[in-house]
């Protein structure tokens, strides 16, 4: 969103004296050129002058106030969004009972989407727009909560692809366990030719769990098709009851780029999943500048600054093929 901003430049006066040509031949004269430049102050008063400023002063206060309004009571509107309309410079949510302001690091890789060109469908589609071409791809992503899927009808609903689940690590027991409809999702959706990449949900807390999660990912996907991108998710459980929960964010990122490079050993692209949260806590992200993101932030706009390859941008989708919800989301780039 853009930040209201008021912008007061001083310009040099033109036209002024040039230096030497009045001369010391004539003082009165020199005396004249070199207040030509100059504004008068005797056709204005002080206490007009001070009125004048405070006029101002209160008009731009109240173009602030409305526009501060505006954002919290429009039908779309929240104090979240009038907070980072304002504050620009950093990614501002709330997380455990406080307001957070981060604030956007120098050195991590930024995008160069434009938020005019987001456009919402009159089915509730995002898509990104450029010269009135779809420069997005449309994807969704599946687990054994969208139960049995026609992949053939969502072929035919113009998706593109999905990241089906393969399985978790639990957060609590830590057994690494398979999602009971991952055979059945891969092999509905190679043939009906939707593109498939994979994700995981870990509960590593050791670089060795994350390798142990990747080569089991990769052992289970020998027989398919997988062209799209292999997905580490780091998302927290909530209410602080997973067992990763404790993690530093060094160990957290540590552990991240054992499985994306594990991943990436095995021919795969890997990629990163995570909300506004996972990327500016659980993540030092100056570290991960070589690796996809896929960003989760359920709104009409994407409140994002840094390079991110796909956008989950609501978790209650209509796909024809799925009798539920799903999550839907949209993509910059094919892989």
């Amino acid at each position: 969103m853009p930040a209201i901003s008021s912008d007061v430049t001083d310009k040099p006066a033109m036209g002024g004296p040039q230096a030497g040509l009045a001369g010391t031949e004539d003082p009165e004269s020199a005396n004249e050129v070199a207040g030509a430049g100059e504004d008068s102050m005797d056709d204005v008063s002080a206490v007009e002058l001070s009125e004048l400023i405070q006029s101002k002063e209160s008009e731009v206060e109240q173009s602030i106030k409305d526009r501060m309004k505006e954002l919290v009571t429009d039908e779309d509107g929240s104090p979240l969004k009038m907070l980072r309309s304002f504050f620009p410079e950093n990614l501002i949510y709330y997380f455990e009972e406080e307001y957070v302001f981060a604030p956007v690091l120098d050195n991590v890789k930024k995008h160069s989407l434009l938020d005019e060109n987001f456009v919402k469908t009159d089915d509730g589609q995002m898509q990104y727009v450029e010269n009135g071409t779809v420069l997005s791809h449309k994807g969704i992503d599946v687990s054994k909560y969208q139960g049995d899927i026609d992949w053939n009808a969502v072929k035919e609903d113009g998706v593109e692809y999905a990241f089906v689940r393969l399985g978790l690590r639990g957060y609590e027991s830590g057994k690494i366990v398979t999602d009971e409809y991952f055979e059945k999702n891969m092999q509905g959706a190679n043939a009906a030719g939707v593109k498939t990449g994979i994700y995981f949900f870990t509960q590593a807390v050791t670089v060795e769990e994350a390798q142990e999660e990747a080569e089991y990912v990769i052992q289970n996907i020998a027989n398919y098709d997988v062209k799209y991108p292999i997905v580490f998710d780091v998302e927290r459980i909530a209410g602080g009851k997973g067992r990763a929960d404790g993690l530093t964010q060094q160990e957290r990122t540590d552990i991240t780029i054992a499985f994306c490079e594990a991943i990436k050993a095995a021919g795969h692209t890997p990629m990163i999943y995570g909300n506004v949260v996972c990327f500016t806590r659980l993540l030092d992200m100056t570290r991960l500048n070589d690796y996809d993101k896929w960003y989760a932030f359920y709104d009409d706009y994407m409140y994002m600054p840094y390079d991110v390859s796909c956008w989950q941008y609501t978790e209650k989708g209509k796909v024809n093929g799925i009798a539920g919800e799903v999550d839907l989301n949209i993509s910059y780039k094919t892989w």
